[in-house]
């Protein structure tokens, strides 16, 4: 497969904010074994080893840990966002004031196993589906306030995005429906709802063909079909027009999709993404200047 493409991570006032006070959360009063065990500056210089394979994400994140606990640190990155590594692969050089380093390396660490295991995990579904037009989604079930960084670590690892949030999209889920007393009148209160304001495509949850037939009578632009086999899931394409998007979730596993790339589905969504994603193995090492 090829290095998919995405966009650059942009460094906004936010994330640099969230990235400092994560790095103040970690150093608190001080690094009391670095001082102890340096004292005072040192020149040194250190890597950044993957121990497994994978694909590198969160490099500029990282760089921006070491930027923000001394400006003085010399960074070099020896990887991209995107960039398959094996056990052994330097990702990132940095030189300076050692105490420095040691300072920011766990917080670095933290942000570049994370985010790698996440970019890892959602090439290995993506590859599963075996180059077709299927799409791999991520979902909202993500770490509260780095939702922008588990997103944009799934996009390096080939995935798409889901709605980022409650107001991009309607979703009609089960609860929804069985509140409203059906899901043919949660759609119908939905375009009620929506009537002369900005158009905002309508998702609607099924749990049976039933409810698919329902959702297709109400015309809406997209249907996921959650917890479906692959026999339920046949039969509800079969009812579906080519207009309206498909999507198939719930208990997706790589061996799962791999065993529903075949059936034409435009999309699959995927909550273990973020949620459930290892870690990929990093180290920092220390190196004579």
């Amino acid at each position: 497969m090829n290095r998919p493409v995405f966009e650059p991570l942009r460094m906004t006032a936010d994330l640099r904010d969230r990235i400092r006070r994560a790095l103040a959360e970690d150093v608190g009063r001080g690094d009391v074994t670095t001082g102890a065990v340096i004292g005072r500056p040192m020149p040194g210089r250190a890597v950044i080893l993957a121990r497994e394979k994978g694909i590198v994400c969160g490099l500029p994140i990282v760089e921006e840990v070491f930027r923000l606990a001394d400006r003085r640190l010399r960074l070099r990155c020896l990887h991209r966002d995107g960039e398959p590594v094996v056990a052994g692969d330097a990702v990132l050089e940095i030189r300076g004031n050692f105490a420095s380093i040691l300072t920011a390396e766990r917080v670095a660490l933290n942000f570049l196993q994370h985010l790698s295991g996440i970019a890892t995990l959602a090439r290995r579904y993506v590859e599963a589906l075996g180059g077709g037009t299927t799409r791999i989604l991520d979902t909202r079930k993500t770490t509260p306030l780095w939702r922008d960084l588990e997103k944009y670590a799934v996009r390096v690892g080939g995935g798409a995005n889901h709605r980022f949030g409650l107001d991009d999209m309607v979703l009609i889920k089960n609860n929804h429906a069985d509140a409203a007393g059906g899901l043919g009148e949660a759609i119908r209160r939905v375009k009620r709802a929506l009537r002369g304001r900005k158009r905002l495509p309508i998702m609607a949850e099924a749990r049976n063909v039933d409810e698919v037939r329902v959702a297709v009578a109400e015309k809406v632009d997209m249907i996921m079909m959650d917890n479906f086999s692959r026999r339920m899931l046949r039969r509800a394409l079969r009812e579906i027009p080519p207009t309206i998007c498909t999507e198939a979730s719930g208990g997706m596993t790589v061996a799962r999709v791999r065993g529903l790339a075949d059936l034409g589905l435009h999309c699959i969504s995927v909550g273990a993404l973020t949620h459930s994603a290892p870690a990929l193995d990093f180290s920092l090492r220390y190196r004579k200047p």
